[in-house]
């Protein structure tokens, strides 16, 4: 998305009176810093948590022992709690978490490469879940989701707010 797009998208948050927050995990507050590269996110973000490590999802979000254990923290499930923590926190109109394998090392397997990312957007009391596998190296994964979650939000914008 390109600075003018995403400026757009600003503006139709901001005149729809739109909030947005962020729970970042795999991100690690690139999501925030490229929002805020729009005009107008000072009217819509209301911040970013990078909860990069399970003890900080844990103490900032929420997200229970129970869930990291039984499902890693690289999974949609986490990705949820981590959503509700958030609006719980900023109380957003928008609510929007993620977390996911940038790299190897944590809980990959074959139905779960490196590359698979998990997205939660809580808004209006209703909830929608994304699962996307990106390919290239960590950085070129991190960017593929902060623009597919920059695309989601137009998205959820267009089909829920401008009626």
């Amino acid at each position: 998305m390109s600075e003018e797009e995403l400026t757009e998208l600003m503006m139709g948050l901001k005149d729809k009176g739109l909030t947005v927050a962020f729970a970042e995990s795999c991100t690690a507050g690139m999501l925030a810093s490229e929002f805020v590269k729009a005009k107008g996110s000072s009217d819509v973000l209301i911040g970013s948590l990078v909860v990069y490590q399970p003890e900080a999802k844990k103490k900032l979000l929420g997200v229970k022992d129970e869930t990291l254990e039984l499902y890693t923290a690289e999974s949609q499930q986490v990705t949820n709690e981590m959503a509700m923590g958030l609006k719980k926190a900023l109380d957003a109109s928008i609510s929007i978490a993620t977390t996911g394998l940038a790299g190897p090392g944590a809980s990959e397997n074959s139905e779960k490469p490196v590359g698979t990312m998990f997205v939660s957007m809580l808004y209006d009391g209703k909830a929608e879940e994304f699962r996307e596998v990106f390919k290239g190296n960590s950085l070129k994964i991190r960017e593929q989701l902060t623009q597919y979650i920059y695309e989601k939000l137009k998205g959820l914008l267009e089909r829920h707010y401008n009626r």
